[in-house]
């Protein structure tokens, strides 16, 4: 991953992801038999960088960094 995200934005992107797995969504990566939380799931997806999610930074006076 070329990008640093911070704590939160981590925190968010996983949790975000595993609520999609739950739901439903097919992974992205290939996982073994055993391994069926879809927290860790995501995580060693984020790992890998293939989630397919977006950051937005919001900065001050109204400019904003894609992440």
């Amino acid at each position: 991953m070329a990008e640093k995200y911070t704590k939160y934005e981590i925190a968010r992107i996983i949790g975000a992801r595993a609520l999609q797995i739950a739901m439903g969504a097919p992974p992205l990566i290939k996982i073994s038999d055993n391994v069926i939380d879809p927290i860790d799931i995501a995580m060693k997806e984020f790992e890998k960088g293939v989630i397919p999610i977006t950051v937005r930074r919001r900065l001050p006076p109204k400019k904003e960094v894609i992440v």
